[in-house]
């Protein structure tokens, strides 16, 4: 008879020390926790093409992080700060709002000083994808990408601090800047649209990919525009009352192609990332390669893609420990959480990462 698994199964309590603010000296220097075996290995991310086998295929999310957060103002000069989730057509974004009063529909927005200033306007259209929607749409005056590009700011996690003056939100070191968009950015960053970086992917640079190649290691990439909503914690005790945030994703032909081979010769499907695995599932279970996803997977979910994980350390109650949860089996992740914890690992966007293997006894217990 299977568990019933509720939020607070998924709570633990994290030193604030371990939150990493800052990524590691260099991408692959950060620690890998070797969690696939009950008899853990300290490594570090350097040791990992010697951890999996020639024929074995990493699946990658080659999404490119935008500069999503826009600041700006009403007309009446409150302040706001719009975080886009995607472009639409027509000069459209579907975007967070985050103001005290919320304008009403029609409102022109001026954005970064408005066109005086040389910034834009955002008019808002309503709500989406509908009147109860939690997003906003709006019409900017030039096409979104371009206008992200020259007034945006990378739009960090929450638990990252870089406001050196709370009463100036906008406020940033230039050095915390360039570092944050060269390095909130994965190196095979190729299709822009992605509100969250994939984080398991940023540890990789040349010198690993490389060594994976050497070893006989292939590589394909899927696509899914990270949103924001990948932060948020879920809030309903009922895991099955969550209602879970869209997000697109796009599976090419050879990447299809290429596990169809991996398969063929014996060889491993080993997800970068949980975005990666919410794709490939997503696809596994709807057939369709391209499309939007609001997949939740959670213990007793039965992974048909994906047979090993590399993932950061997520946070409490969040659909990606669930996740984990459901792909290495609940003990075994409290137990992989409770180690990391008490060997110091860092945690979260800029943290250490973890690799992992199906278990296949979780879905049966």
């Amino acid at each position: 008879m299977s568990h019933t698994y509720t939020l607070s199964d998924f709570d633990f309590e994290l030193p604030e020390s371990l939150i990493a603010q800052h990524p590691a000296s260099e991408r692959s220097a950060s620690r890998l926790l070797d969690g696939r075996q009950a008899e853990f290995a300290n490594r570090t991310f350097k040791d990992l093409p010697s951890l999996l086998k020639a024929g074995d295929l990493l699946v990658f999310n080659d999404t490119q992080v935008v500069k999503a957060r826009l600041f700006g103002e009403k007309p009446t000069g409150g302040k706001l700060e719009l975080l886009v989730e995607r472009v639409l057509t027509n000069h459209e974004v579907v975007a967070h709002m985050k103001v005290s009063k919320k304008p009403p529909v029609g409102t022109e927005l001026m954005m970064s000083g408005g066109p005086k200033e040389g910034g834009f306007t955002a008019t808002l259209l309503g709500r989406w994808p509908n009147v109860d929607g939690q997003l906003f749409r709006f019409k900017f005056s030039d096409e979104p990408h371009t206008l992200m590009q020259a007034h945006g700011h990378m739009p960090l996690p929450p638990y990252i601090e870089r406001h050196q003056n709370s009463a100036d939100e906008q406020h940033e070191t230039e050095a915390d800047k360039a570092e944050d968009e060269r390095r909130y950015q994965t190196v095979f960053a190729k299709h822009p649209g992605a509100a969250a970086a994939p984080t398991a992917a940023l540890h990789f640079d040349e010198g690993v990919l490389q060594g994976l190649e050497a070893q006989g290691v292939s590589r394909a990439s899927v696509t899914l525009h990270v949103g924001a909503g990948t932060f948020q914690p879920v809030k309903t005790e009922n895991l099955a009352e969550h209602r879970m945030h869209s997000e697109w994703y796009n599976i090419p032909p050879e990447t299809i192609q290429a596990i169809a081979d991996c398969r063929a010769r014996g060889g491993r499907v080993v997800a970068v990332g949980t975005t990666s695995v919410r794709t490939l599932e997503s696809w596994a279970q709807s057939g369709l390669t391209s499309g939007d996803t609001d997949i939740f997977i959670t213990p007793g979910f039965e992974f048909k893609e994906v047979d090993m994980l590399i993932t950061n350390f997520h946070l409490p109650k969040s659909t990606l420990l669930m996740l984990v949860s459901a792909f290495a089996g609940f003990e075994h992740m409290h137990v992989l959480y409770r180690h990391a914890i008490a060997h110091q690992y860092r945690f979260f966007s800029y943290g250490d990462a973890m690799l992992l293997e199906k278990n296949t006894a979780s879905r049966t217990a």
